[in-house]
């Protein structure tokens, strides 16, 4: 463990020893020097919590993006946010039955071809933790109809 961790966690029992002592207070729990050995407790407790609390909330805040509705015009204009747009065109299904020239009517022509059963469209970089690849939406066919619609990174 660095020195940085344990510096950080004794930051945040400062105001959660304060705390402690003003709830206790208020509850009107023990005299003025008793309180301050209680409030020991539960900074003991809390702050190592709130320093793991706080490192989730940055996660969450560092891989959270907005998802919007499909919209033509953005998906032509913006390819480097087209991942925002993905999640409704996987859970709307709006891409399934239909043929590769309908697909490339709504999408364009900027795929990749993998084969004449999958292509794929570039999404851009999802943010998020440690993400150094883009994002592509997998369209998959058979008989010539598409079937299975993905997303994931390259």
């Amino acid at each position: 463990m660095s020195i940085e961790v344990p510096f950080i966690i004794l930051i945040l029992a400062i105001p959660t020893y304060f705390l402690s002592k003003w709830i206790l207070k208020r509850l009107n729990l023990g005299n003025e020097k008793s309180r301050k050995l209680i409030a020991l407790i539960p900074t003991i407790f809390f702050s190592p919590i709130i320093y793991i609390g706080l490192i989730y909330l940055w996660i969450f805040s560092a891989s959270y993006y907005p998802s919007n509705d499909f919209d033509k015009q953005e998906w032509e204009t913006n390819v480097e946010e087209r991942y925002k747009m993905s999640e409704d065109i996987i859970e709307s299904k709006i891409l399934i039955g239909k043929t590769k020239e309908e697909i490339t009517k709504l999408l364009g022509q900027d795929f990749y071809s993998y084969n004449e059963n999958h292509i794929a469209y570039e999404l851009g970089f999802v943010p998020g933790l440690f993400n150094i690849d883009p994002d592509v939406l997998d369209i998959y066919f058979e008989n010539g109809k598409v079937t299975k619609v993905e997303q994931h990174q390259t």
